[in-house]
């Protein structure tokens, strides 16, 4: 159940973050508004995550990871992003760090 609500927390997370693209710095009600509450919703989700037995420290990397690779993918194929050599090998890090991070015993 907490590995659920990690990625559901994570889904909040990312889905906060593309409202704040557009959002145009605040400019656009909906979007605006829609950014607090979907990072709020993800904050309790993740609270509620690391309370059912997640350890904080590899919670929050796979959390962050996650959520970075999801908004590159997001800014590449949405907002047409460019991509370079360079950001396709640090996504590929950053989805190895998260992999050798499911490795290590990340509960109770």
């Amino acid at each position: 159940m907490s590995w659920f609500l990690l990625f559901i927390a994570i889904a909040f997370e990312v889905a906060g973050t593309t409202c704040m693209k557009l959002s145009d710095g605040f400019s656009k009600l909906v979007p605006s508004v829609l950014l607090f509450v979907f990072y709020g919703i993800s904050f309790a989700v993740f609270s509620i995550a690391l309370k059912k037995g997640i350890n904080l420290s590899a919670a929050y990397a796979i959390w962050c990871g996650i959520g970075m690779s999801l908004i590159a993918a997001i800014g590449i194929f949405y907002f047409g992003e460019p991509v370079t050599a360079l950001k396709m090998g640090s996504i590929v890090f950053i989805i190895l760090g998260v992999i050798g991070l499911s490795f290590c015993k990340v509960t109770g």
